[in-house]
């Protein structure tokens, strides 16, 4: 404001404001690195000091979080978080070069196309027993903890309380074992062995604990879980980034359907059920299976 403006009780004009810098290609670089951190899962922004200042750079300035934001759309990912704890975690859309599907993951894991159900359903189960109830997954401060046979032991009561639900009904519990959909998996889940074994004794990858051991060994690689111990075939603690994954997916009819069975958490990282309430519907559908999308036809 000028001295005559003052003399005159007026206002003058407003100063403009300074023009927003233009985009350079050194902050489309460090846009573009700061995403190919978070296609990192396992590399921590405490451990890393470059991660850790892209992370700040990109909660204090807005252009440059809206560049990175753009050259992960670009790519086909989705941000879920951006933080200290997680660091940049993304998830691939469903048609995005990064997107790992059911049938491709349970082709690599396993010869048998049949097993790709049991795939899908070991991380549904995994999902389920690591949060088990709403609070869990809305806590930022929660860790879940699973074991291998913890997962399967569960999967197995399942298996029976929905076959005693099928019979009470008067339904076929026997459905072929090509039969399409997560239902016929629980079928197929109840009638493989548990652990099998090879001349060595050692556990087969065929068996319901070979799978669940699999995904969970993916999940580790994927930076989704960490490995504490060998106890229970195997025991595991959660990271914020699979977290973030599975409130992402916690929507799914699936996966409340599996939930609604009555999942009773364990410290150790196994379960139990509890009867569900009367009249709930407990039919699973197809295209569960974390982190994965379903395969198109």
């Amino acid at each position: 404001m000028t001295d005559k403006d003052v003399e005159t009780g007026t206002w003058g004009e407003p100063e403009a404001r300074p023009a927003a810098a233009p985009v350079t290609p050194a902050d489309a670089a460090d846009a573009a690195r700061l995403v190919s951190f978070g296609l990192q899962p396992k590399l921590l922004p405490a451990r890393d000091a470059e991660y850790a200042e892209l992370l700040r750079r990109y909660r204090e300035d807005p252009p440059f979080a809206r560049l990175a934001d753009a050259v992960a759309s670009g790519l086909g990912l989705v941000v879920l978080e951006v933080s200290p704890r997680a660091g940049m975690a993304v998830t691939a859309a469903e048609d995005s070069l990064f997107a790992v599907r059911m049938g491709d993951y349970a082709r690599r894991a396993s010869s048998d196309a049949g097993d790709r159900f049991l795939h899908g359903l070991a991380h549904l189960a995994m999902a389920a027993l690591a949060f088990p109830r709403p609070e869990d997954l809305a806590d930022d401060g929660y860790i879940g903890r699973i074991t291998v046979n913890g997962v399967d032991a569960f999967v197995r009561q399942a298996c029976q309380r929905l076959e005693e639900r099928a019979e009470e009904a008067g339904e076929n519990t026997d459905p072929a074992s090509d039969a399409p959909g997560l239902e016929s998996a629980w079928r197929i889940w109840a009638r493989r062995s548990s652990t099998g074994a090879t001349k060595d004794a050692r556990r087969l990858a065929g068996s319901t604990t070979g799978i669940v051991s699999k995904a969970a060994a993916f999940l580790t690689d994927s930076g989704f879980l960490q490995r504490t111990g060998d106890d229970s075939g195997g025991t595991y603690r959660t990271t914020p980034r699979y977290q973030l994954q599975v409130r992402d997916m916690a929507g799914s009819a699936a996966m409340a359907e599996l939930l609604d069975l009555g999942v009773v958490p364990v410290s150790d990282g196994s379960a139990s059920l509890t009867v569900p309430t009367a009249g709930e519907d407990l039919e699973l559908v197809a295209g569960a299976g974390l982190p994965f999308h379903a395969d198109t036809p």
